[in-house]
């Protein structure tokens, strides 16, 4: 038994799509980042996105905790031509496309953006490997939003409209368990 505890990264405070763009956090609210580091177990390991707010975030709650190197395959979704546009601005350019995206996740993709079932693609591939190589450890992943949408769908095994309907907040923990043959969500958005 595996238990995961993902982290999303301290707000940018961004009013764009954020994905692969390198803007830091604000990690200026210490009082949270103290309780979340006193939530989180103490011999977990820890592991992040390459991106600076998920890298500086984990620093933040990393305490005497080990830490992994970052990994480039935890970042957000590659929104490509969106990236760092609002939605309305989105919207405007391709009202279809943009609809699509978030009505039918999958297939549909940004322009020289990453589709939802590839982002779910990259994400479950590194996921695999830390419990395969931490099994019956606590992992703590310190991550994005997508990134967590993505194990909450596939532990849930729900389609990808009803992962997009759970919110996921900054500095929140999504808990979730892998078992021999099984997944277990325990508390999704906990906000200690």
């Amino acid at each position: 038994m595996t238990r995961l505890h993902l982290v999303r990264h301290g707000p940018t405070h961004a009013k764009a799509m954020v994905g692969w763009s390198d803007i830091p956090a604000d990690l200026s609210d210490l009082v949270a980042i103290d309780r979340l580091h006193s939530h989180l177990p103490s011999d977990a390991v820890v592991i992040s996105s390459d991106l600076s707010r998920a890298a500086d975030t984990a620093s933040a709650i990393q305490g005497q905790r080990f830490r992994l190197p970052h990994d480039r395959d935890l970042r957000e979704i590659n929104f490509g031509a969106w990236e760092m546009r609002s939605f309305a601005e989105i919207e405007a350019d391709d009202p279809e496309l943009a609809f699509a995206y978030w009505d039918a996740p999958g297939d549909v993709r940004p322009p020289h953006g990453e589709s939802w079932n590839e982002v779910c693609t990259r994400v479950d591939a590194v996921i695999d490997n830390l419990i395969d190589q931490h099994v019956g450890r606590d992992l703590i992943v310190v991550a994005h939003f997508g990134v967590i949408l993505t194990q909450v769908q596939r532990a849930l095994n729900v389609n990808a409209k009803e992962a997009f309907s759970h919110r996921i907040d900054n500095l929140s923990v999504t808990e979730i368990t892998r078992s021999t043959n099984s997944w277990t969500v325990g508390r999704i958005n906990h906000c200690p």
